[in-house]
């Protein structure tokens, strides 16, 4: 890495972890403002709330973040003429662009892939501390369908991927086949164990001799392959605050039971795509902004482009909240005006070339 490189790096760092704290501090604090009286008296509860919040906040301001970190870091630049000396000395503007962009690009990829993980339930974690004062909470007297099965559980946790009372209704040709009855369950690998299990089988009934109903116990069995614990709490909550792994289930889930997938969609293609504008906007921000600063006003300019940045932000918000109501098709509401925006910004980086 070249020394020019490192320096503008660092800059930039430097300018994005301030902002970033900023704006988490002020989202953290008014959210504080608004729910102190619901809090819970225990301080760990309190801290844990806190920790939460900000972990959701980071949805908000961390585009935002990157995109004045980098206005931030250009404008000073061009206020101590240090770009114009980098360009004297044969830096082309191309080559000043690369490390803002690139270090954005990553922090918007690990974004993204936070995303993967329990880091998309930050909210619903701390919306249980209000409500029950505690990061799970059970879900009661849920009946879904799954394939040709109807499963019913008396009590479930999806973060502790524990079931209590469960039932499982085998139909085949609209006719009931069998009863499954567990005590509890729990979700690992990709299956459901039950224990304490008891299965009542159902015969053919043709003539008086045929053999009657079949009970057997087990300790243990294996069950409902794929159907996980946080899949059924949101579709019977009618919630969508999945990661985009559990998503990608839910959606081939949704698909296999012939349901809606349009929010599923949308959650999987906003989660993975809509972080992309920050960067790309820093491509089409960098080649507007002006060497020299004795002829503009760099306060103002700022200013303009951190109100365009707000601007773009909300209205892919907006279209990401009207693909989440069914108003607009996803791909539409999501891909196209990120495609529209890597048109935009690849055409300003190469037209400065």
């Amino acid at each position: 890495m070249k020394i020019y490189q490192k320096y503008i790096i660092v800059k930039y760092l430097k300018n994005f972890f301030i902002v970033l704290f900023a704006l988490e501090l002020f989202y953290v604090g008014i959210d504080l403002l608004t729910t102190y009286q619901k809090l819970p008296k225990s301080a760990n509860l309190q801290i844990l709330y806190i920790m939460f919040q900000s972990m959701y906040a980071i949805n908000y301001v961390l585009p935002l973040s990157v995109i004045f970190a980098m206005i931030i870091t250009v404008v000073s630049m061009v206020k101590t003429n240090e770009l114009v000396s980098m360009l004297s000395f044969g830096i082309s503007k191309q080559q000043l662009i690369k490390p803002l962009f690139i270090t954005s690009i990553v922090i918007t990829v690990f974004y993204i892939f936070l995303n993967f993980t329990s880091f998309a339930y930050a909210r619903e974690y701390s919306n249980n501390i209000l409500k029950f004062g505690n990061i799970s909470s059970s879900t009661e007297d849920l009946l879904l369908k799954n394939n040709e099965n109807y499963v019913y559980f008396k009590k479930l946790n999806p973060i502790e991927k524990k079931a209590t009372d469960i039932k499982i209704f085998k139909v085949k040709n609209r006719d009931l086949v069998s009863i499954i009855e567990a005590k509890e369950g729990y979700y690992k690998g990709k299956n459901w164990i039950l224990y304490k299990v008891k299965k009542i089988t159902k015969p053919k009934v043709l003539n008086l001799d045929s053999k009657g109903l079949s009970i057997e116990k087990f300790s243990k069995i294996e069950a409902l392959k794929d159907f996980r614990p946080k899949i059924i709490d949101n579709v019977y909550k009618g919630k969508f605050n999945l990661s985009i792994l559990d998503a990608i289930d839910a959606l081939k889930f949704f698909n296999s039971q012939d349901l809606d997938t349009n929010r599923l969609r949308t959650i999987i293609l906003s989660q993975i795509f809509l972080p992309l504008f920050a960067p790309l906007l820093c491509l089409v921000f960098f080649s507007r902004i002006p060497l020299i600063s004795r002829y503009n006003n760099t306060i103002l300019l700022s200013t303009y482009l951190a109100f365009i940045s707000i601007f773009v932000w909300g209205i892919l918000f907006l279209l990401s909240k009207l693909a989440l109501n069914a108003v607009i098709y996803p791909e539409l509401a999501i891909i196209f005006p990120i495609v529209i925006l890597g048109v935009v910004s690849l055409n300003s980086y190469y037209k400065k070339q």
